[in-house]
């Protein structure tokens, strides 16, 4: 088995070895430091680590859960993470400046796409429509990043305006936002999948699918810093390629079984099964599922870019969605280049 997590030079030492008693050192895997939200938006990390797709990488990955996007994207700019598992709009509002934590990171780029955000608006028992809305309290990660513009544009389409209509609270990442709206704190907020079937089963409501109303829309991404990124360039490349192997396992019928049990081992020690059959179909089930090969949606960037010019510090100048994204890991890792 340790064969496969040695270099060419390596092996042609062991051969050597073999007739001259030469010792051979195994290569060590290069560690790679992860940090992610919180959900079962991570099954393709768990798969990587169970199944040795990063192992067969030679990397040894290690994966940090952030309670907010603040927390996460700090510690990447502060280069306390290599690469962070977050919403695109984090990537653009850091690198242009306008994040919450007091720092910019000014060569954060996109190398990998995961998936379209999963992301709807869900509301208390009580809140059956948008007019239930009107005057009650709903919660944020932070109001100038993540998915907050994907929940002012929902509302504004139906008629209510920010501060007249209802207010914003920062909750943190969606786990958080979850038990906070399950506590009856806020009327609704933006859940990721699976989070809203189970508060809708609950007795909550789903009011509405983010990309039924908004289209093409870039959620989860890997983001680096470029100057981290392009002095590991292998280490960048190796993640890729392992993120996209776990996504085709996942999504292959004859793999279920397995990867429900990978689903709950990697969940709370009290996380009924059932939840992991909830989060399979909601995950990969509908028209909505992990972008295959890593790839990302560049039409899904612009709506991004668009939210945050409408939504975001008035004035600012925005770019197209190629200035956010970095393709040639993507590239290289699949070797088309």
């Amino acid at each position: 088995m340790f064969m496969r997590f040695l270099s060419i030079s390596s092996l042609a030492a062991l051969v050597a070895g073999c007739a001259g008693g030469a010792r051979v050192v195994a290569e060590t895997p290069a560690p790679l430091r992860i940090i992610v939200f919180p959900g079962a938006f991570n099954w393709p990390l768990w798969i990587a680590q169970d199944k040795g797709f990063f192992a067969s990488e030679r990397l040894a990955v290690a994966i940090t859960p952030t309670p907010n996007s603040t927390f996460q994207m700090k510690g990447l700019i502060q280069g306390e993470f290599d690469i962070a598992m977050t919403a695109m709009d984090n990537v653009i509002a850091y690198r242009e400046g306008q994040g919450e934590a007091g720092v910019d990171g000014p060569d954060l780029v996109a190398v990998m796409g995961s998936d379209a955000g999963f992301l709807r608006l869900v509301a208390s028992p009580e809140s059956r429509g948008y007019a239930d809305l009107r005057g009650k309290t709903l919660s944020v990660d932070a109001l100038t990043t993540g998915y907050a513009f994907v929940l002012l544009e929902l509302l504004e389409r139906h008629g209510l305006l920010l501060e007249r209509d209802y207010k914003t609270e920062r909750a943190g990442g969606v786990l958080q936002r979850y038990q906070a709206l399950l506590e009856r704190k806020h009327a609704a907020t933006i859940l990721v999948a699976p989070f809203d079937a189970m508060a809708q089963a609950q007795g909550f409501h789903r009011l509405a699918n983010a990309t039924d109303e908004l289209g093409h829309y870039q959620g989860v991404v890997a983001s680096v810093r470029q100057s981290w990124a392009r002095a590991q360039p292998e280490r960048v490349r190796g993640y890729i390629r392992a993120h996209a192997q776990a996504v085709d396992w996942l999504r292959e019928p004859r793999n279920k079984d397995e990867a429900l049990r990978i689903f709950l081992a990697h969940m709370p020690p009290n996380t009924p099964p059932q939840s992991a059959e909830t989060a399979y179909h909601a995950l990969l089930s509908g028209p909505e599922s992990f972008q295959r090969r890593g790839q990302i949606d560049l039409a899904g960037v612009e709506t991004v870019v668009r939210l945050r010019a409408k939504f975001g510090r008035l004035g600012a100048r925005l770019h197209g969605a190629a200035y956010y994204y970095d393709p040639s890991f993507h590239e290289a890792a699949f070797g088309n280049h």
